[in-house]
């Protein structure tokens, strides 16, 4: 059946209004997403590592989520859902469970790319039958905005100051994505907000519905951390598209294929000047920054094409 938006809209929503996160967050947009993939027969699971959206839509004795909800600490939430699966396996091989259940994770990127990488990298070898969805702010928006592994060169981050000292943080991005896909698992992808959320939807639905384990690394702003208006979730999302810094691709059975190209790519100035984090980058003197950053940028993106030749 042909997308449609008012189709998707129509679905059966599995996460709530009422929670706490702030207007403009990328994280609740994720969640809505990917549970609409749910096909409305199937239950399912979800296990959240400690973070914005478990604070969030997690308040004793209140959850946002329709669905079975487990809080986990930071470190453990793809061992808690692969432990939770294995046991579903078990009891419905006995006949003990006769209901169709599905395992989705949900972290931040501090809880993914950080703290919980050794948990995760263990539940995708093993094999489970389960999607870990990393909902990346690129810092840790929860405690503080801190930096994480997921933060880009030069953002300001608490724990990356701008200064006279300091051009915010000097390391790349981790490309998770591809760490994971190194993993040889059925199906990895990324995805963000753009249009009429074709993309995010698709992949949410072959991620739950593809046997064994599988991954969604979407990228989800935050107005706080990033600095931005609120209403510009959808535009700063678009950029971080059309500037290639985040590219829409996905790895199915070891396959390579990039889902967008820019028909005229942007420069990586574009999606840096609409968030007050990367301010400093356009002040004068500080021209390298940005050349630098469209020059990490341009080689990753060669890098990618290359792989979905």
């Amino acid at each position: 059946m042909a997308y449609s938006l008012k189709n998707e809209l129509a679905k059966k929503e599995r996460f709530m209004g009422g929670h706490r996160l702030c207007a403009g967050c990328g994280a609740g947009v994720a969640v809505r997403s990917v549970l609409r993939e749910l096909d409305p027969e199937d239950k399912a699971v979800i296990t959240n590592a400690t973070s914005c959206l478990e604070v969030s839509s997690f308040i004793y004795p209140y959850t946002a989520y329709t669905d079975s909800y487990i809080h986990t600490a930071f470190e453990n939430a793809a061992a808690t859902c692969s432990g939770v699966e294995t046991a579903y396996r078990a009891l419905k091989k006995r006949g003990k469970v006769k209901d169709n259940f599905k395992f989705i994770t949900f972290g931040g990127d501090g809880g993914t790319y950080d703290i919980g990488l050794q948990s995760l990298s263990g539940a995708m070898e093993r094999g489970h039958d389960m999607v870990y969805v990393c909902y990346d702010n690129e810092a840790y928006m929860n405690t503080g905005i801190q930096r994480s592994s997921a933060t880009p060169r030069f953002a300001d981050a608490t724990t990356t100051p701008v200064g006279s000292c300091s051009p915010g943080k000097t390391q790349n991005k981790k490309n998770l994505t591809e760490i994971i896909a190194a993993h040889h698992i059925p199906y990895a992808a990324q995805t963000t907000f753009i249009g009429n959320f074709k993309d995010i939807s698709e992949k949410a639905h072959k991620a739950i519905y593809t046997e064994g384990p599988c991954f969604l690394n979407v990228l989800s702003p935050c107005p706080r951390g990033w600095r931005y208006d609120a209403a510009d979730l959808e535009e700063i999302c678009r950029l971080a598209v059309d500037t290639c810094v985040w590219p829409l691709y996905e790895i199915e059975d070891g396959v390579w294929k990039v889902n967008y190209v820019p028909k005229r790519k942007l420069p990586v100035a574009d999606f840096l000047r609409k968030q007050g984090r990367f301010a400093h980058m356009f002040k004068e003197g500080n021209e390298w920054m940005i050349q630098e950053a469209q020059d990490w940028v341009d080689a990753q993106w060669e890098s990618l094409l290359a792989k979905a030749e």
